[in-house]
């Protein structure tokens, strides 16, 4: 259930990448987590299941692709959005992300407020797609 200040996960190795994202996130009113590789990522969502998550692909430990693979399987965050962030642009990189379970594909570089304003979509449909059909979403997505 999205909070009234939605929590957000922030995944990804390069610490500039992972600061500029929370950065542009706080300001836009949103609560967020970060985590430096898969394996914290995967703790904090354990911890406090993220509102959505916005993760890397390449990171070292576990990738994002694993990330992904993992939140869809837990019932806890089976329904969260996941935007994957990535330098990897090819159309096959972004079907490999959408097949893992990833809502969105944002490649790098990228701009601040287009990534924000893709998280406000995904939050808005999650919501949305709550309100509709509790449960519905955790459904199709397995």
């Amino acid at each position: 259930m999205i909070t009234a200040r939605p929590l957000v996960l922030v995944a990804d190795d390069d610490e500039d990448i992972r600061e500029l994202v929370s950065f542009r996130l706080s300001r836009s009113g949103y609560e967020v987590v970060t985590a430096c590789d898969g394996e914290e990522a995967l703790a904090l969502a354990a911890k406090s299941p993220p509102d959505l998550a916005v993760i890397d692909v390449s990171m070292p430990g576990l990738s994002g692709l694993e990330v992904t693979r993992a939140l869809r399987a837990a019932p806890a965050t089976a329904s969260t959005p996941i935007l994957l962030l990535t330098a990897r642009a090819q159309d096959a990189d972004v079907e490999i992300g959408l097949a893992a379970g990833a809502d969105d594909y944002v490649v790098k570089p990228f701009s601040p407020e287009d990534l924000a304003q893709r998280v406000a979509s995904l939050l808005h449909i999650a919501f949305a797609s709550s309100l509709a059909a509790p449960g519905l979403r955790a459904v199709a997505l397995r």
